[in-house]
């Protein structure tokens, strides 16, 4: 009886377990149907898309970047394939010093190749492809392909590299690209051309690069291609091939630029030489200048701080963003103000003694006794400064102003590059806004003075003075300047002229203007330019300047002897030729220079003698040019001041 009542009670335990097991089996059963629902049914077409995703990847394809070329179809910014070293920072093993000090057994990896690449590793995520040695030799692919399962997280890559042939020529009208950066990045997902991007590590960073980047760099491609579950490209999809950005001609001579660059020398400065008639800006010169590229690949620190805190400061682009008093180079503007306004005639002269008094301040002329007695012409020719210091005095700064507005003083010209200064044309307005205390804010007689010879508050940039130069060459007719002449397909090779039409017609006499541009071709032949345009073979005009740096005390005289040399006056000279159809118009600025005359003047004249007549410095001498010399050293030396 026992023994049954044991067996009942084990099949009872029994069928219970079975139950829960039963119960068990149909939950899980349960889930996995609710599971497979979810998954087949209610979410199959994301899960279908993903799967679809991790089977084909899209790989975009950089496009070209577009060349940059000068006026004569010169190559100065081209691109060249090459290998790169690169390292993902997340990929790899072992510290970073160790992997770059194993690699450079293999690889020759230099300390600035070192400095610039933590540089970059700041500057980008973690996880990005980063060079330590970019333009490998087959050499150094062959030593590091053998040895690459070493080293995780390192690969070689083929990639387009830009280059600048002409390395410092023109380095301020080209510009550089650099590496995207963070800044870069987030300016790009801003914007409408995130897409377009992808892919592309390079990015316009100065000049012409960065002002013409949409042109430049073209339209990514893209490639579907099928992956293995082991990563591998199976097959190519489908395939968008990239478009190849525009190739920019540019209105730049470099031939031209090389000349003036060698003109200049090791001495600071600037020079703007345009085509008065189309507004082509035919050299664009500042100097020192600096190799752009080192910057393709992000310049090292130690390289940056160099060209960063040097006192010539090479980084500056001087035509555009640096400013000067335009001195005696103003002049004839001046007087040109002078006939438009009817405060002078050309006959009208005066007596100059050597300065001239306001109140109880005495104004100096830089010669001592003065230039006798003076008429338009002759202020122009022997830069008088008695003669402008009256004129001012009787115009006022208001009717200064407004008429030297419209020649592009202390404006805007809207060159195709970025950062272009305003300068300062200085008025009664401005200088109530420009100051806080009442007695700040007065304008006094006295200020008027100094700007009669291009002094006081005026501050141009050579851009201005340039294209000032070339209004008064082209009869008063305003034609924007601009670097880029046309833009080319990269893919048909058809050519779009971007030249802009005349901008607007400033309403001047003719009389008037051919009253300036004969005095003017009487710098040149008899004045302070003589000496320097003796003999030149072609006719021209011109007006030299100097200008201060540092202000001289009451009844003292400037001794450039006396002077550091970064405190001696800067030397200007304006010109334009051949006289009666003028083709190319300069202003050049040559700093702490001294006299115009012997500073600036002989920069113009290179410039003028390989542009009209295509001799360079060097050329074999002919008779004509020995005969030049001696008509030059019979010119008096006291023509060279100013």
């Amino acid at each position: 009886m026992t023994e049954f009542k044991n067996t009942e009670h084990e099949l009872r335990l029994f069928r219970l377990r079975l139950l829960a097991v039963a119960v068990l089996v149909l939950v899980c059963f349960s889930l996995l149907v609710a599971r497979f629902v979810w998954l087949q049914v209610v979410r199959h077409d994301a899960y279908a898309a993903q799967a679809e995703d991790n089977r084909i990847s899209v790989v975009p394809i950089v496009p070209n970047r577009g060349l940059i070329l000068d006026r004569n179809g010169v190559v100065l910014a081209r691109n060249y394939s090459a290998y790169t070293l690169e390292i993902t920072p997340s990929k790899i093993q072992t510290s970073l010093d160790d992997l770059v000090d194993e690699l450079s057994t293999l690889v020759d990896i230099q300390p600035k190749d070192r400095r610039r690449f933590r540089k970059l590793l700041e500057e980008s995520k973690n996880f990005e492809s980063l060079p330590i040695r970019t333009r490998l030799t087959d050499e150094e692919v062959a030593r590091f392909t053998a040895q690459r399962y070493r080293f995780p997280g390192v690969d070689i890559q083929a990639r387009l590299f830009r280059q600048y042939p002409y390395g410092k020529t023109a380095a301020h009208v080209i510009g550089y690209i650099g590496r995207i950066s963070q800044k870069d990045a987030e300016r790009i997902a801003d914007s409408d051309d995130e897409a377009n991007y992808s892919g592309t590590d390079y990015i316009g960073k100065e000049g012409l690069e960065k002002s013409y980047e949409t042109q430049l760099h073209g339209t990514t491609g893209y490639e579907e291609v099928e992956i293995s579950a082991g990563g591998r490209a199976v097959r190519t999809l489908s395939h968008t091939p990239a478009s190849p950005g525009q190739n920019l001609i540019l209105s730049i001579d470099i031939e031209l630029q090389k000349v003036i660059e060698d003109a200049f020398g090791d001495r600071k400065g600037a020079l703007v030489a345009i085509d008065p008639a189309t507004g082509d800006i035919l050299a664009y010169v500042s100097q020192p200048s600096y190799d752009p590229n080192v910057f393709v690949e992000g310049i090292d620190q130690q390289s940056w701080d160099e060209l960063n805190n040097s006192p010539d400061r090479p980084l500056v682009n001087r035509p555009l963003s640096g400013t000067y008093p335009p001195g005696s180079t103003y002049k004839p503007f001046m007087a040109l103000a002078a006939l438009e306004l009817g405060k002078r005639k050309p006959s009208d002269s005066i007596r100059d003694p050597g300065f001239f008094w306001l109140g109880n301040h005495k104004f100096r002329d830089d010669k001592e006794g003065g230039h006798g007695v003076v008429d338009m012409y002759k202020s122009i020719v022997a830069s008088c400064d008695t003669y402008y210091y009256m004129l001012a005095n009787d115009m006022g700064v208001d009717a200064i102003h407004d008429f030297m507005k419209p020649f592009g003083f202390g404006q805007i010209t809207g060159i195709d590059l970025e950062h272009e200064r305003r300068g300062l044309l200085p008025s009664t307005a401005w200088k109530r806004n420009a100051y806080r205390k009442p007695e700040q804010k007065k304008w006094y007689a006295g200020e008027t003075i100094s700007l009669g010879i291009g002094q006081g508050y005026n501050s141009f940039t050579p851009i201005q003075m340039a294209q000032a130069t070339a209004i008064l060459a082209n009869n008063g007719v305003v034609m924007k300047p601009h670097l880029v002449k046309m833009i080319e397909d990269g893919i048909t090779h058809t050519r779009t002229i971007t030249v802009p039409k005349e901008s607007y017609r400033i309403p001047l006499k003719q009389e008037n203007i051919d009253v300036i541009k004969h005095a003017m071709a009487g710098v040149n032949t008899e004045g302070t330019g003589a000496r320097v345009f003796a003999g030149a073979g072609y006719t021209s005009a011109g007006k030299t300047g100097t200008a201060q740096v540092v202000s001289i005390k009451k009844n003292e005289k400037y001794d450039a002897k006396k002077l550091a040399t970064h405190l001696l006056d800067n030397a200007l000279y304006t010109a334009f030729a051949p006289t009666d159809k003028p083709r190319i118009a300069i202003a050049v600025v040559v700093e702490n220079g001294g006299w115009g005359a012997t500073a600036a003047a002989p920069v113009v004249r290179k410039a003028l003698d390989y542009y009209l007549l295509g001799k360079k410095a060097g050329d074999k001498a002919t008779a004509a040019d020995k005969s030049d010399e001696a008509a030059a050293a019979a010119v008096p030396a006291n023509n060279l001041r100013d």
